[in-house]
C-alpha cells in the first residue's frame, strides 16, 4: 500500500511568523485530542512527530476505513512542498483562468530542471527557475503565457494540488482523508491565512 501524506501549507506566513503560528495550531490540536503533545518517532523524514490522539476522527472524513498509523510532522522553514512522485501536467493562472500545459520535467534538490523541456513547450523551465528563486529568496513571479501578467509563484493553481510554497507546513503521515472543515479551522487559527493542500504517496 505504501506510505502517504497530506500537508496543510500556510502560503501567507512569513519566516518570522512560522514558529509562532505552528505552536498555536499544535496547541489547539493537542487540546482537541487530535494529536498528542509528546513527540515520538512516528513520521517519515523527521526525527520526531506528534502521534495521533484519542480524538483523531475529528480531523478526518466520516467512517474512515482504517486508523492512522503515523503522526504529524511540523515544518517551519521555507520549503517547496510537493506531492513527491511525478509532476503536474498543467498549471492554471488565477487571474485569467487559462490552463498552461507543462512538459512534465521534475527538478533536483537544487531546484534545477532535471531534463530538457520539450521543444514546443517552454513553460516548465520558467516555473522551475521561479521555484529556485523562491527557495532562495521567498519571492518569485512567473508571467502568464496567456495574459502576460506577472503572477506570484504562490498564487498559481497546480493540477492535482501538486505544489505549495510556504514557511509553515503540517504534514500528516498515513492518516485517512482530512475533512475540508478541519482544514478551514486550521486556516482560522492561522489568522485567516490562505492554505494549500498537498497530498502524495511514496
Amino acid at each position: 500500500m505504501g506510505d502517504h501524506f497530506q500537508m496543510v501549507v500556510d502560503v501567507d506566513a512569513t519566516a518570522d511568523e512560522a514558529q509562532v503560528l505552528a505552536a498555536r495550531v499544535v496547541e489547539w490540536l493537542v487540546a482537541e485530542g487530535i494529536v498528542l503533545g509528546g513527540r515520538t518517532d512516528c513520521v517519515l523524514g523527521r526525527p520526531l512527530g506528534h502521534p495521533p490522539g484519542p480524538n483523531w476522527r475529528r480531523a478526518v472524513e466520516e467512517s474512515p476505513d482504517w486508523d492512522p498509523w503515523d503522526g504529524l510532522a511540523v515544518h517551519t522553514e521555507r520549503r517547496v512542498f510537493d506531492s513527491g512522485q511525478g509532476g503536474p501536467e498543467s498549471v492554471t493562472c488565477p487571474r485569467c483562468e487559462t490552463t498552461t500545459p507543462l512538459s512534465g520535467e521534475t527538478y533536483d534538490e537544487d531546484y534545477e530542471v532535471s531534463r530538457e523541456a520539450e521543444p514546443d513547450n517552454g513553460a516548465w523551465p520558467r516555473f522551475a527557475a521561479a521555484m529556485g528563486t523562491w527557495h532562495e529568496t521567498g519571492a518569485a513571479t512567473v508571467d502568464c503565457p496567456a495574459c502576460a501578467r506577472p503572477v506570484a509563484l504562490t498564487d498559481w493553481i497546480w493540477e492535482d494540488d501538486h505544489y505549495a510554497f510556504g514557511h509553515l507546513g503540517l504534514e500528516f503521515w498515513n492518516w485517512p482523508e482530512l475533512r475540508p472543515d478541519f482544514i478551514q479551522e486550521i486556516s482560522r487559527l492561522l489568522g485567516g491565512h490562505r492554505t494549500g493542500y498537498v497530498w502524495g504517496k511514496l
